[in-house]
């Protein structure tokens, strides 16, 4: 990856390019000059890999919008997941100058998870000894108590149960709307925009079940405090993590392109989970697939926060797009 000024020519260092054939240029305006970053990418030959192979003309990655400043074909694509740039959501650290501030002065990252949990807890009153002290005053009172508040611990722990909840439904909603990324799957796998199963995924994630406590805010404060507990001490200065993921079939991933006979471009989930421990990934299946998934693309993590209903398996949320993954089945 290289910036370049607009009207340059296409890649010419050997460094940057990956046997390319088709060169994808982004570029956002700046004044009268246009600066962007030129990816190179190996569009090979997709068939002969398992499961479903994506057909030419390749289906959307996503919507032309999105809340982190890059295109979302190339953030969805395997190049970006290779030369990851750092990504913030527009406007959630200037609105919480508090919280990062508070953040700044932890000596630990259980120090940093306590802060956040805390503040969180205060800012959208989802302190679960709060609530019950409210419902007992509305019954003393003969009032009746005040509705469920939706809150990111009970989008987690429903994710727990099942990705294709409809909490799940949620939380893939809200990787579509700050990073412009369609899910590919959700009970099924997700065809045209429109069609029946798009239908009822829309249906489950604008529930208004979930959508009366600003859980997409609230979403939004998980990931930035994420990618500021991975810099400062999750993972310091690294740019990918290498993680896990077990699966028993292809019907969630689509094969994009066959680099070899068990590595493969395959387009993941907008929102999938990973483990960072392959024992545990093997639980889940009896493919293994070892992905290096960028930083800057992990929404949450299992070590993040001191209580939440994910402690068990090394989990990472991670949002998706294509990836080059290896497959292994032992």
């Amino acid at each position: 990856m290289r910036k370049f000024w607009a009207g340059e020519g296409g890649c010419t260092e050997s460094d940057t390019v990956l046997e390319a054939t088709q060169v994808l240029r982004f570029f956002a305006r700046a004044g009268r000059r246009a600066i962007g970053y030129s990816y190179c990418i190996k569009l090979g030959d997709v068939s002969g890999g398992p499961g479903d192979t994506m057909q030419e003309p390749q289906r959307r990655i996503g919507h032309s919008t999105n809340l982190v400043g890059l295109a979302t074909d190339l953030l969805g694509s395997s190049a970006f997941n290779d030369h990851p740039v750092e990504l913030h959501l527009s406007g959630v650290r200037e609105m919480n100058k508090n919280l990062f501030e508070m953040l700044s002065q932890s000596d630990s990252l259980p120090d940093a998870g306590d802060a956040f949990y805390k503040y969180m807890m205060a800012m959208f009153g989802i302190d679960p000894e709060q609530m019950e002290k409210e419902r007992e005053e509305a019954a003393k009172q003969g009032k009746t108590a005040r509705r469920y508040r939706s809150s990111f611990l009970r989008l987690l722990k429903g994710w727990g149960y099942d990705s294709n909840s409809p909490e799940g439904a949620v939380l893939k909603g809200w990787v579509e709307s700050r990073f412009g990324l369609f899910p590919t799957f959700h009970k099924t796998m997700l065809g045209r925009v429109g069609g029946p199963e798009w239908a009822a995924y829309v249906e489950e994630k604008m529930s208004s079940r979930f959508h009366n406590n600003s859980i997409y805010t609230q979403l939004d404060m998980l990931y930035e405090f994420s990618q500021w507990a991975l810099a400062c001490f999750a993972a310091p200065g690294q740019r990918h993590v290498t993680l896990y993921r077990g699966i028993n079939s292809f019907d969630e991933h689509q094969v994009v392109e066959r680099i070899d006979k068990k590595t493969y471009v395959m387009r993941v989930n907008n929102l999938a989970s990973f483990s960072s421990d392959r024992s545990v990934a093997d639980c889940f299946g009896d493919t293994i697939l070892t992905a290096e998934v960028p930083v800057v693309k992990i929404v949450f993590f299992n070590t993040l926060l001191p209580i939440h209903p994910l402690k068990g398996e090394g989990e990472y949320l991670v949002i998706g797009g294509d990836y080059r993954v290896r497959t292994s089945f032992y």
